[in-house]
């Protein structure tokens, strides 16, 4: 059975001893009725995993001692997703958790003119994806940046390899097919499409089109297919 697994971003790389943050102590006490002597494991979100034992605790604090520090390094592929925000949040707040759980490095919300959400709790998004990173037993919390407009996106982006999904009737190669290099950004646009402007601006910026297969989907089902495919081709 595995260990108890908790975010503590605070946490020293080469710490002997910790303190746990609030949340992780209210959940180590009141929900999992841990106590001293107990073992657990601790991640910065930044490749450190921590294994410990609580020696000291009460009510409102938790004091652990560090046994063991592993180091687990980035995966070589990065996968950023550019995907617009969606009129039911909590679709979008779907597509995060998988995304996290999937191992995409990188998420970009996006405001492209079709987008019909323009707000956007950072602090909720950003506790989903830690919510998901411990569920998936992860160490490496992915970069969750705040919204950005769909053509300055198109127009700044430096990946190495950009990508861009569309539904209009352009010549597009399958996904499952394109050689995948290490560095990509895909990008999903809204329920309503990218923008005639945004795919002209994409293509003439070099973005590679690609299809999703041979059905209509939904931005965040789209935008899962495209991470599965990319995290594994």
């Amino acid at each position: 059975m595995s260990l108890p697994y908790f975010y503590e971003p605070e946490i020293l790389p080469d710490a002997k001893h910790h303190t746990l943050s609030d949340e992780s102590v209210k959940h180590a006490i009141q929900v999992l009725r841990m106590r001293a002597g107990d073992a657990l494991q601790l991640t910065d979100g930044k490749g450190h995993l921590f294994t410990a034992n609580i020696t000291d605790l009460d009510k409102r604090s938790c004091s652990v001692a560090v046994k063991e520090i592993q180091f687990i390094e980035k995966q070589q592929r990065h996968v950023a997703m550019g995907i617009s925000l969606l009129k039911n949040a909590s679709r979008f707040e779907w597509f995060l958790e998988k995304a996290t759980e999937i191992g995409v490095s990188e998420i970009i919300p996006m405001l492209c003119q079709r987008t019909e959400k323009q707000h956007f709790r950072f602090d909720r998004m950003q506790g989903i994806l830690v919510s998901a990173m411990l569920q998936s037993q992860q160490v490496w919390l992915p970069l969750l940046r705040t919204p950005e407009k769909g053509l300055d996106l198109i127009e700044n982006s430096r990946q190495k390899q950009r990508l861009i999904a569309h539904c209009e009737p352009h010549e597009k190669k399958e996904l499952a097919t394109v050689t995948i290099d290490n560095d990509i950004l895909m990008l999903i646009g809204p329920e309503g499409d990218f923008s005639p402007e945004e795919i002209e601006k994409a293509l003439l910026l070099s973005y590679a089109p690609v299809a999703l297969g041979n059905t209509r989907l939904r931005t965040e089902t789209a935008g899962i297919v495209a991470a599965t495919l990319l995290m594994n081709l």
